[in-house]
């Protein structure tokens, strides 16, 4: 008689909870807590520099969280989330500086207030698409940045707003070895937020809203209250983000969070895969350690026969920029799934080793 396989053949699942669980095997929920735990022991073996990287990592992939909910998982684009990441930071940088609320507490209500101003472009955008929700959303951000120029009282005009240290009942963290364990816990606990959010009601409707919008409406999902509803959402995470961004560097500036800062977002989740959860993260390493990749091949280059021979000089550097649209039209061309797909597969290929099917 055969004994009991140690790895059962077939798909076992016998009921809806068990279809939408978060881990789909007990070796990936393992190997999820293995990495969490990874991670809180970065900050004894990284230098500074990684652990700077790493906190820009986490705070980006937040903020990418949010927009792959609105055009990830609802179908709608947006252009403009870089003026919301920055709301985020002005918000959280003014009510801690203004009233006596400490950083811990000021964070969330940034990205209350970011969500609310959020619904509020959302409301005529949602009502609109194509060509014309692309530009609502540049009007959003054109809008915001020229808001922030002119409102010294609240963003400090010209002037970069400081930003207070993170505290917590009169405990301030200092430092990047402290402040990993602040970004680490606010991307646990925004991924868990989202990825139970996609398995209710409503976040089955965002889906049903991309798929076929008016089957969708067919059913009775209010196509207008989901989208604005996806642009509130969308809008919140840029918020903590950006509040997340405002106290880890205590100054804010608008500088650098113009229209290039959101088509990086949208970069990350193109590059990581629209749609999905884990590819946002994936993405956002992708595009956040890019620069240092291209930045050892300039340094490689430099003075080379291939700088030689195309006269780069000096112009070397922007091979960082260049490589960024190039590798966001090869991912659409020849991997428009992004690397999470790839990874799926990489993963459905050992799973199935060595059969082919």
């Amino acid at each position: 008689m055969a004994g009991p396989a140690l790895i059962p053949a077939g798909d076992f699942r016998t009921s809806y909870a068990a279809d939408t669980t978060i881990f789909p095997t007990t070796t990936s929920r393992n190997f999820a807590i293995a990495g969490v735990l990874l991670l809180c022991l970065a900050p004894q073996f990284f230098s500074g520099y990684w652990l700077s990287i790493l906190i820009q990592i986490g705070i980006f992939s937040i903020a990418a969280l949010g927009l792959n909910i609105l055009v990830g998982f609802t179908g709608q684009i947006s252009i403009g989330h870089a003026a919301f990441f920055l709301l985020g930071a002005f918000t959280s940088a003014y009510i801690s500086n203004n009233a006596p609320i400490p950083v811990f507490f000021a964070i969330p209500l940034a990205g209350l207030v970011t969500a609310l101003v959020g619904l509020i472009f959302g409301i005529p955008a949602a009502r609109l698409k194509g060509l014309y929700l692309v530009i609502a959303t540049l009007a959003a951000q054109y809008i915001l940045l020229d808001f922030f120029s002119r409102a010294e009282w609240f963003s400090g005009g010209s002037v970069p707003a400081s930003a207070n240290p993170f505290s917590i009942f009169g405990y301030t963290l200092r430092g990047d070895k402290q402040y990993f364990y602040v970004v680490l816990a606010y991307v646990l606990a925004s991924f868990i937020l989202v990825t139970n959010l996609m398995r209710t009601r409503d976040g089955r409707a965002l889906v049903a809203i991309r798929d076929h919008y008016l089957s969708a409406e067919i059913m009775g999902i209010n196509l207008t209250k989901y989208r604005t509803l996806s642009f509130g959402l969308a809008a919140f995470f840029a918020g903590i983000a950006g509040a997340l961004y405002a106290h880890y560097q205590l100054v804010v500036s608008q500088e650098g969070f113009g229209i290039e800062r959101s088509i990086l977002f949208l970069a990350m989740i193109i590059i990581g895969g629209t749609g999905s959860i884990m590819g946002t993260l994936m993405g956002t390493a992708f595009v956040v350690l890019l620069p240092e990749g291209m930045e050892f091949i300039s340094h490689y280059l430099k003075g080379g026969a291939v700088d030689k021979a195309l006269s780069l000089n000096t112009n070397i550097t922007f091979l960082r920029e260049i490589a960024i649209g190039v590798i966001i039209i090869a991912f659409l061309m020849f991997e428009p799934d992004g690397l999470a797909h790839r990874w799926r597969q990489i993963k459905a290929y050992w799973k199935l080793y060595p059969f082919s099917h």
